[in-house]
């Protein structure tokens, strides 16, 4: 709770009038809030008061500031055993890595027959689809098509997913991804996909297929990666119980 009070230095005041906005949800996690200068304009303050008042908040974690993109509304951080669950930024940080994901399409459609099925939805029902690219030290490394149900997820669309992670989101919105199945396959993309991760459709790429659940049972998400065999490796550990 706040303590600021109208005796409060502008820029304190400001700060708590932005974390309110945050902890109402008016700025929901993931989502970029108004920048320096409108919040200046609105507020009628000086840049400065603006500026410190945000820095206030990027130092605790509150905010975070991304160049060229603006300043976004942190999650709280969550953690994930590598080995049961964990996304690719998550994977390539835990190894030193530069990684990176590029969006080429986040869009709602309607399920349909096959995925309807997968995700336990009527045919008509929307799910939100995104095929992104994820790199590796600037290079493209894999593909990713992802289906998440509009109704489990409605503010999907308003989070970027460049710069946060999928199962952040589900966090923040209240959901725990707690198992998933698996499907590895190798096979051929056609030439308009093998392209994006700079193949040819002679080259063999291996689909990882996710089915994941949450912790009610409910399949919340389905995603395939096409994931470059000469730049990936998978791992996994077996123990005698």
């Amino acid at each position: 709770m706040s303590n600021a009070t109208y005796k409060s230095p502008l820029y304190i005041q400001l700060r708590e009038v932005i974390r309110n906005k945050i902890e109402d949800g008016e700025y929901p996690v993931g989502t970029a809030i108004p920048s320096e200068s409108q919040l200046a304009e609105t507020y009628n303050l000086n840049p400065l008061s603006v500026r410190s008042a945000l820095s206030a908040l990027k130092y605790e974690g509150l905010l975070r500031s991304v160049q060229g993109k603006g300043v976004f509304v942190n999650g709280s951080k969550t953690e994930r055993d590598l080995e049961t669950f964990g996304g690719y930024r998550q994977t390539m940080d835990e190894r030193s890595i530069d990684a990176h994901t590029r969006v080429l399409i986040k869009a709602l459609r309607p399920a349909g027959p096959y995925y309807s099925k997968l995700l336990d939805l009527a045919e008509d029902d929307q799910v939100w689809f995104t095929r992104r690219i994820d790199y590796s030290n600037n290079e493209p490394v894999a593909l990713e098509e992802i289906y998440i149900p509009e109704k489990i997820l409605p503010s999907y669309g308003d989070v970027d997913i460049e710069l946060f992670s999928i199962y952040d989101i589900f966090t923040w919105n209240g959901l725990r991804p707690t198992d998933a199945d698996q499907t590895l396959r190798v096979l051929f993309l056609e030439p308009s996909r093998a392209k994006l991760i700079n193949l040819t459709s002679e080259q063999a790429v291996m689909e990882l297929s996710n089915l994941t659940r949450d912790e009610k049972g409910q399949n919340i998400e389905f995603a395939r990666n096409y994931v470059r065999p000469d730049k990936i490796e998978f791992f996994t550990h077996y123990a005698k119980e």
